[in-house]
């Protein structure tokens, strides 16, 4: 049977007030899955519900952090329960976890992570019961490095129509990274040459020219943040290669020539010590010092007188033996024209032994020098 317009519309408000009368918990925060943040702020993970009248239990209100290994227990972070809060579970997190509302009983179990780190990446999960009822909601959190010590440089030789690379590398990031390069010079955009790999940030510069010189800017970015670096590129025109090459070996000549004169000097130099020693050596050892001719001649008439003296009667028979009191004439022949008056005078043999003489036996000599 088909109700008039009007019982059809009270009807159906009447279901709607007995559906509201009957439905239990509910968590009425949206439903938000993923949560992204960077290292060192601050994230609100939500956790709002409503009770009905026939919750009448305890409330107790529960997180925890669900482990991505299976094998491991999950993780109670703080919870409330008997009108307290306890926020003591977790010590990677000690201090740094709160309610957002301090009285979640009035239908906010939201919680607040305070200076994230990149550890806390991971599945929470809320947990509202109040018997009978009982709602879960799980938010997936990753936290995020910003780029940080980004570093721009410059690969291959600054000269007009060399092929180079400017290079931009961030030492800190959680990936995706993406790199992009700009003149910041000037207003000009990037060369026509040029290549740019936003995943690795290289920019391959094809045939430069001087045109290309000015500074350039690198901006590296990820989901929560950026950083940036900046290199200055200065293309010059080619060396002459040739001029350097002959330098290089007019100057390797010059060393090579300067190193063969000082090896030639130690060596004569040590030449000359060797033979200055070897003279000193041969004087000092080899050679006597030389006697004068007093000494010799003193010697020798020691020696002749030593000779003579030892020679026996028998051996003097055949010298001619003159009396000492006969001294042969000193009348000597003079040359013509020699003054007679420098002629030696005579001395008898009686003087010469008062005057302390000594006699000599003189032997009989041959023609040929020989002793008869």
């Amino acid at each position: 049977m088909e109700l008039p317009p009007p019982a059809a519309l009270l009807l159906g408000s009447l279901l709607l007030c007995g559906a509201g009368l009957t439905k239990g918990l509910t968590i009425t925060s949206a439903d938000q899955t993923m949560v992204e943040k960077a290292q060192g702020e601050k994230v609100t993970l939500p956790c709002k519900f409503t009770l009905s009248q026939e919750d009448q239990g305890p409330l107790d209100i529960e997180w925890v952090l669900i482990p991505t290994d299976n094998q491991k227990r999950e993780q109670t972070i703080v919870m409330y329960a008997v009108d307290r809060i306890y926020n003591n579970y977790y010590d990677a997190m000690n201090g740094r976890v709160q309610f957002t509302d301090p009285d979640p009983k009035s239908g906010d179990g939201s919680i607040d992570i305070l200076n994230l780190k990149s550890t806390d990446t991971g599945t929470y999960q809320c947990r509202v019961k109040k018997a009978p009822g009982i709602q879960t909601q799980k938010i997936q959190l990753s936290v995020l490095v910003k780029p940080a010590r980004t570093k721009c440089y410059i690969e291959g030789t600054q000269e007009t129509g060399r092929d180079l690379t400017l290079k931009c590398v961030s030492h800190e990031g959680s990936p995706l990274l993406y790199y992009a390069w700009r003149k910041s010079s000037s207003t000009e955009d990037l060369p026509a040459t040029s290549l740019l790999n936003k995943d690795t940030g290289e920019l391959l510069l094809k045939n430069a020219s001087q045109e290309y010189s000015g500074m350039y800017s690198c901006v590296a970015t990820n989901r929560v943040g950026t950083d940036q670096c900046s290199v200055e590129l200065n293309i010059t025109p080619p060396i002459n290669t040739a001029g350097r090459i002959a330098g290089a070996v007019i100057g390797t000549l010059l060393g090579v020539f300067l190193l063969a004169f000082l090896v030639f000097c130690c060596c004569k130099k040590h030449r000359e010590k060797k033979y200055e020693k070897e003279v000193h050596h041969d004087i000092r050892e080899d050679v006597p010092p030389p006697k004068s001719r007093t000494s010799t001649a003193r010697s020798y008439i020691g020696s002749n007188h030593s000779s003579l003296g030892s020679m026996s009667p028998s051996n003097m028979e055949g010298y001619v033996k003159t009396p000492y009191d006969q001294v042969p004439s000193e009348d000597f022949e003079h040359p013509p024209g020699q003054n007679p008056n420098f002629a030696p005078s005579k001395v008898a043999a009686p003087n010469l032994s008062r005057m302390g003489a000594v006699p000599v036996m003189i032997p009989a000599q041959s023609k040929d020098g020989s002793i008869v």
